[in-house]
């Protein structure tokens, strides 16, 4: 039976944190106190300093030779089975989707174990409690984070072969990927494919950024721009656990110029600068098309059904597409040019409004969609409605179609559809080293990874031999991670003051995704524990951090990759604000 005394010692271990929260998001929002780009500056310090130590701090005094390996079973066995129904789910139905699996698996197994679940468990169940949340927090950061980032990676070279090669992916013997290129995610960097037929037939691909990117960049520097210097910015959020890169600002609509776009474009084009700003000075050569181009809207926005993450690479361009040894083919999105977003990046794109709904559209105005449905141009009775919620992903079945995939081809709202034939990918060995390099370029820039890893080691050395780390050293680690769980709830508190609404995804979408979270997680998690015979208060602790708010990792991810980063936004603001009582409720249910 739960007493007025282990509520009193839950109340203390939390209210701190939420004050810390509260306070941040007063001193934007209310007291108008920190600018976007001082809020930045927090943020960076956190993400680079306070929360590394404080994860090292946890492991590192985390003995792993007393771990609870039945408990950790439990939790690897409530992933693995919610993976396998989403796995299953995406194959055998056709509202299945790997942008929805992704989602669906951060949302129902990672919660913010860190930040929430070791002060909120050791107030709930003492000590011995935080010590299994540090050992959930090492798999977390050195597993289940990894096979998080293998999947986006895996997304977006499929994406990338599919579109830029649908005829010949089968031909591909090898990708090679430029080391200044970081992700495969089209939208984020801006990247282009160099197809060449060698002597052995087969065809060998080298992935690089695009020549628009890279003359974006130089003409900044050029002008004496630099990513460190602060600028006027549209800014409306922050950088929460942020590493911004030091080498691409930011795009603003003042970079653009004409080599950019012709390298953008992809073809041999009589446009000149005359016909950007409609002055004719004479008869062309031929009608141009630049008109039919402009008539098109810039940013594709999704349809009423489209998910979130469906995002494209532009159709390869016909003149080239059999073009002999050496063509390229564009593979560069607008949006992503000069970007350079790396791990954990909670950041603003060029949208006011871009981080919480995803679409990265500058002309998308929030005040107005919340109004009404938008109709968008060019799109035959197609809507943007934020609060209509559905699987079906009309952009990604329309992209899978394209490509071959005979289950999209065959659902969604035209079941009578042609069925195309699969398109052939790469060889297993060469999708499986492409992505593990991507994914390795990805880890060695995160600064959790190494602290995760050196905590681990050290541990296991130290307590195998029974030594101490120099006071020196502990002090000076002890007094950064001493105020990592407060500056992660500041930054927390910071990115809700700049959001322009707390529920980004919709009412009907959010309240699924919060019975994911606080639902279908601790019951998974609760059969998987039985399963493996925990009872009594490990059985307890099991369920309670399976019931914590949304991990905030995971939102970094979909953000970046741009899978459903509306739904993550509102899982991990609207679900840090209501977990506390929802776990209490499990708290005291579980003591009856």
């Amino acid at each position: 039976m739960i007493t007025a005394t282990d509520f009193y010692h839950v109340m203390t271990a939390m209210v701190p944190l939420y004050v810390a929260m509260i306070l941040a998001y007063g001193s934007v929002r209310w007291w108008r106190i920190f600018s976007p780009d001082q809020c930045s500056g927090i943020n960076r310090f956190v993400a680079l300093f306070a929360v590394p130590l404080l994860s090292f701090h946890f492991i590192s005094t985390n003995n792993p030779y007393t771990m609870n390996l039945r408990f950790i079973a439990a939790d690897t066995l409530q992933k693995l089975m919610v993976l396998a129904m989403l796995t299953a789910w995406s194959h055998l139905s056709r509202r299945g989707s790997l942008e929805w699996t992704i989602t669906l698996f951060s949302l129902s197994t990672l919660p913010n174990t860190l930040v929430m679940g070791i002060p909120l468990l050791k107030g709930m169940y003492g000590d011995f409690s935080g010590s299994l949340m540090v050992q959930i927090v090492v798999l977390q950061c050195i597993i289940w984070y990894t096979l998080m980032l293998f999947m986006f990676e895996y997304r977006g070279a499929r994406m990338l072969i599919t579109e830029q090669f649908p005829d010949t992916a089968g031909a591909i013997a090898s990708i090679v990927v430029d080391p200044d290129v970081v992700s495969l995610d089209g939208r984020r960097d801006a990247i282009e494919t160099e197809a060449e037929v060698k002597e052995d037939g087969k065809i060998h691909v080298t992935v690089r950024r695009s020549n628009a990117s890279r003359s974006d960049i130089y003409s900044r520097r050029s002008m004496g721009f630099s990513s460190t210097t602060p600028r006027p910015s549209n800014l409306t959020n922050a950088e929460i656990y942020s590493l911004q890169s030091s080498r691409n600002p930011t795009p603003r609509g003042s970079s653009f110029n004409h080599n950019d776009f012709y390298s953008m474009v992809g073809r041999s084009s009589n446009f000149g600068a005359a016909d950007a700003f409609g002055i004719r000075t004479g008869a062309t050569p031929r009608p141009s098309n630049y008109e039919d181009d402009a008539a098109k809207p810039k940013y594709q926005f999704p349809a009423a059904n489209a998910a979130p993450g469906a995002v494209h690479y532009p159709a390869p361009n016909p003149a080239v597409a059999a073009a002999p040894k050496g063509a390229k083919k564009a593979a560069a999105n607008g949006q992503a040019k000069g970007e350079d977003l790396h791990m954990f990046v909670w950041s603003s794109s060029a949208s006011p409004v871009s981080d919480v709904f995803g679409g990265g559209a500058p002309d998308y105005n929030d005040a107005a969609a919340a109004k009404s449905p938008r109709k968008v141009e060019g799109a035959k009775d197609d809507y943007v409605e934020r609060d209509e919620f559905s699987f079906g992903n009309r952009g990604a079945m329309d992209r899978d179609a394209e490509a071959g995939d005979e289950k999209a081809a065959a659902g969604g709202d035209h079941p009578g559809g042609a069925v195309a034939a699969p398109t052939a990918m790469p060889p297993t060995s060469v999708m499986t080293r492409l992505i593990l390099i991507m994914v390795w370029r990805k880890l060695i820039r995160n600064p959790n990874t190494y602290s995760s890893l050196i905590g681990l080691i050290w541990s296991l050395v130290c307590f195998r031999w029974n030594f101490e780390m120099p006071a020196i050293i502990l002090k000076s680690i002890s007094i950064l991670s001493d105020a990592g769980l407060g500056m992660a709830m500041f930054s927390l508190g910071l990115f809700m003051a700049l959001q322009p609404r707390i529920i980004a995804c919709g009412n009907k979408v959010a309240t699924f995704a919060m019975a994911v979270r606080f639902l279908t997680g601790p019951a998974v998690m609760a059969a998987a524990s039985f399963a493996v015979g925990l009872r009594g208060t490990l059985l307890h602790v099991a369920i309670v951090q399976a019931a914590l708010p949304q991990g905030i990792v995971p939102f970094v991810f979909a953000k970046e990759y741009n899978v459903h980063p509306d739904i993550l936004s509102t899982a991990v603001i609207f679900g840090m604000l209501i977990a506390l009582p929802i776990t209490l409720v499990y708290y005291i249910l579980l003591g009856l």
